[in-house]
C-alpha cells in the first residue's frame, strides 16, 4: 500500500496545502471509512448528499489514522492533528491514485463488459499469479471511488494491477481508463445491463469502448470478436488487438469444449492446439478464460504456465459456484448478478449438463433493464427447453414474466412462481432428490443465495 510522507502527499495532490501537524509524518495506506481504519492510515473524508466524512475526522484519528485530508470549503479545519487542505477530497483521492500509479513501475490490466467482468478478473489474476506479483480489484471496488482505493493498495513490489471497471452511465469508464492508463484492456461482452441508463446495446457498446481512452499506444485491446457492435467500432486502432469468442474468425476460439463434474476442459486453436481446464462450468466461462489466455500471452507466458494458473483458479463467491449438500444434492450458485445474456448462458449450461436425475432452475428478477424489462423476462422463460429442464421456479415481481414465458413450453405443474422465499424453499424441498442439480440465478438485489442457505439445512 502507499507509504509516503505528508510533504510528499501534498506534492502528489495538485492544489493541496499543508495545514497543520508534522510534514515528515509517514502515512501507510488510505481509508474513507472510520470503521476500517488501520494504524498509520491517511483518512480521506468523503462528502455525500446524506453524509459528511469530515464529521468523523477525530474518530478516524482515534482509530489509528495519522493524518487527514480536509476540504478547503469546510469550516474550522482541525489544528491539533495533521491536516492537508484540498479543493475536493474525492477529487484528491483520485489525483493521489493517478500520481501514485505514475510513480510505480507496474503494468495495468483493465477489464469491463456487461457480464463476466469479475470472473475474467479472477482468471487473469490466476494466470498472472504464476509468474508475477499481482493485485486485483476486491469485491465491487470498481467505480470512481473503489478503483482509486485499489490503486493505493499497491506497493513497490507489485508487478501488475488487474482492475475491474464498472459503470452505470456514459463517461464513467472513460474516467477510470484515463485514471488507470491500462496496458491491456478487456471487454468481455455487450449485454443488456444498464439499458435503463444507456438506452440501447449500441449505447452500451460505446460506453464499454471508453476503456480504450486511457489505453497505452503500445498496449492491447482484448475483446469479444463475436460481437458486431464491437468489431464494427474497432477500426484501424493505434493499439494492438486480440479477439476471442466461438467463431473461427477470432484470434482465440475453442475447438472443443467438454463439461465435467468439477469444471470444463477445452482446447484452443491458434497456431497450435492446447488443452486447458477451468474449475467452473459454462461455455461463457470458456470465453472469459480465452480473454485471460490472451493476457497471459501478452505478458510472455507460455500455454503450460497459463494452463497451470487456470487450473488453480479460485472464483469470487456466487459466480457459478458449485455447492453440494451432505446428501449429494448439487447447487450452482450464480446469484451475484443477472442479465438476459448471462441468464441464458446459465440456462444453456443446464441444458447441456448430464448425469443428474433432475435439473431444476430457480430464477429471480433481472434488474436495471429499462422499459423492456418485462419482454426480456418473458424471453428468458421462452428460452428454457422443457425436454432438458424438469422444473422452473421463479421469485420476484418481474419473474412472473419468466413463469409466463416458460409455461408456453412446460406442463402447468412444472413451472411455479413464488412471492416468498420460504414457500419456494418448501416446494424445492418437496421436489428435489440427492441426485439432482439446482441452478440459482438472479440480480444481486434479490438475494437469492438465501434459498441455497435454507436448503443446505433441509435434509430429507
Amino acid at each position: 500500500m502507499i507509504k509516503r510522507t505528508l510533504k510528499q502527499l501534498a506534492t502528489m495532490i495538485p492544489g493541496s496545502v499543508f495545514h497543520s501537524g508534522n510534514e515528515a509524518a509517514v502515512i501507510e495506506g488510505v481509508s474513507i471509512d472510520t470503521r476500517t481504519i488501520q494504524q498509520g492510515n491517511l483518512y480521506i473524508p468523503i462528502k455525500g448528499e446524506r453524509f459528511n466524512g469530515h464529521t468523523f475526522v477525530h474518530k478516524a484519528i482515534e482509530n489509528g489514522a495519522v493524518a487527514t485530508l480536509w476540504n478547503k470549503d469546510e469550516e474550522n479545519p482541525p489544528t491539533d492533528i495533521s491536516v492537508i487542505l484540498v479543493d475536493d477530497t474525492l477529487v484528491a483521492l483520485q489525483q493521489l491514485a493517478k500520481s501514485y500509479r505514475h510513480e510505480l513501475d507496474i503494468k495495468v490490466v483493465g477489464i469491463t463488459g456487461s457480464n463476466g467482468k469479475t470472473t475474467a478478473k479472477d482468471m487473469v489474476k490466476a494466470v498472472l499469479d504464476t509468474t508475477y506479483r499481482v493485485l486485483k480489484t476486491d469485491g465491487n471496488f470498481n467505480n470512481h471511488i473503489g478503483m482509486p482505493l485499489t490503486i493505493l493498495r499497491l506497493d513497490e513490489t507489485h508487478d501488475i494491477a488487474v482492475l475491474e471497471m464498472g459503470m452505470s452511465s456514459r463517461g464513467e469508464i472513460e474516467f477510470l481508463s484515463n485514471l488507470a492508463e491500462p496496458d491491456v484492456a478487456i471487454i468481455t461482452n455487450i449485454g443488456e445491463s444498464h439499458l435503463q441508463d444507456l438506452g440501447s446495446r449500441d449505447g452500451i457498446a460505446e460506453a464499454k469502448l471508453e476503456i480504450t481512452s486511457g489505453l497505452a499506444p503500445t498496449g492491447q485491446l482484448v475483446y469479444n470478436g463475436d460481437e458486431p457492435l464491437l468489431t464494427s467500432r474497432v477500426v484501424n486502432p493505434v493499439f494492438e488487438t486480440m479477439t476471442f469468442g466461438s467463431s473461427e474468425q477470432n484470434d482465440l476460439y475453442p475447438s472443443a469444449i467438454s463439461a465435467e463434474e468439477l469444471g470444463t476442459t477445452f482446447t484452443v486453436s491458434r497456431e497450435t492446439t492446447y488443452s486447458f481446464f477451468i474449475p467452473v462450468l459454462g461455455k461463457h466461462n470458456v470465453h472469459n478464460a480465452l480473454s485471460a489466455i490472451a493476457v497471459g500471452h501478452y505478458f510472455g507466458l507460455d500455454n503450460e504456465t497459463i494452463a497451470k494458473g487456470l487450473k488453480e483458479l479460485k472464483l469470487t463467491n456466487m459466480r457459478m459456484e458449485l455447492v453440494k449438500r451432505t446428501d449429494g444434492l448439487t447447487f450452482i450458485n450464480d446469484a451475484y448478478n443477472a442479465s438476459p445474456t448471462s441468464v441464458k448462458a446459465a440456462i444453456t449450461l443446464m441444458h447441456d449438463l448430464e448425469g443428474y436425475k433432475q435439473k431444476i432452475l430457480v430464477l429471480g428478477d433481472m434488474l436495471e433493464l429499462g422499459d423492456q424489462e418485462k419482454e426480456f423476462h418473458k424471453e428468458v422463460g421462452e428460452f428454457i427447453q422443457a425436454e432438458k429442464i424438469d422444473y422452473v421456479l421463479t421469485y420476484g415481481p418481474l419473474s412472473v414474466e419468466i413463469e409466463q414465458g416458460a409455461k408456453n413450453n412446460f406442463a402447468e405443474d412444472k413451472v411455479m412462481h413464488f412471492e416468498e422465499k420460504d414457500e419456494l424453499v418448501k416446494k424445492l424441498t418437496a421436489i428435489t432428490t440427492r441426485e439432482d442439480v439446482v441452478l440459482v440465478k438472479a440480480s444481486r438485489g434479490m438475494k437469492l443465495e438465501e434459498v441455497i442457505s435454507k436448503m443446505m439445512h433441509k435434509l430429507p
